[in-house]
């Protein structure tokens, strides 16, 4: 993805004028439409299933303590009595918990993941407003970096798939170290998304910055970006 943003980059300084026009409206918000909904899904998601980890974690938590205050009342002789039914309920109520906290930390990192994404679509958003304002763009410009923009886009649609197949994962047979596997997967892939988002937003203000011939078209490029 790297390679393709400095390949357009490299194709926006030094072949806009050979660009054919295309109309301004053909950006990328449909894609950018599907990715907000998906995302918000998938939060609002994995925030219900949080809770109700956390709400069974409580009720274990109490049940395991409650096993082990009777076991704290019993007399060293007592405990050697102590029935295998019980010592088989604690066990299932430890190791349960065990399992609960774990994806519970699993769930919380897909969360992190998925709203590193959001930001990725807000800085989208929010550059693409700032571009079409630009006066040092032309059209033909503009409709090029659309091009640019749909790409990093579509590589988003590709994250949010991967994080539904590890929320699926949760009711299969999935090793803890393959589903770990897959997470840090998808943190990598939007990690760079976002920095090609970022180095590309970057470009295109300092191209504009060296396009501007006065002072003041420098304080209002510098204004428009929120630059120092």
């Amino acid at each position: 993805m790297k390679k393709y943003v400095r390949m357009m980059l490299l194709v926006l300084c030094i072949s806009f004028t050979v660009l054919p026009v295309q109309p301004v409206n053909a950006t990328p918000i449909a894609i950018l439409e599907i990715i907000k909904a998906a995302v918000k899904k998938v939060i609002k998601a994995v925030d219900l299933k949080i809770q109700r980890l956390q709400n069974k974690t409580i009720w274990l938590q109490n049940a395991q303590k409650t096993l082990e205050n009777t076991l704290s009342k019993l007399k060293l002789d007592e405990i050697s009595d102590w029935t295998e039914k019980q010592k088989e309920q604690y066990r299932k109520y430890y190791e349960e918990l065990a399992k609960v906290k774990a994806i519970v930390s699993y769930y919380q990192r897909i969360r992190d993941v998925t709203r590193k994404q959001m930001q990725l679509v807000d800085e989208y958003n929010r550059s693409w407003q700032l571009i079409r304002q630009d006066d040092n763009f032309t059209a033909n410009e503009i409709n090029y970096m659309a091009k640019v923009y749909s790409g990093i886009l579509n590589e988003s649609l590709k994250n949010i798939d991967q994080i539904s197949g590890i929320i699926k994962s949760f009711t299969t047979t999935m090793s803890d170290a393959k589903r770990l596997e897959l997470i840090n997967n998808a943190a990598d892939r939007i990690d760079g998304n976002y920095d090609d988002l970022i180095l590309f937003n970057r470009q295109n203000m300092l191209l504009s910055l060296q396009r501007a011939k006065t002072a003041n078209e420098v304080e209002t490029v510098k204004k428009l970006y929120g630059l120092p």
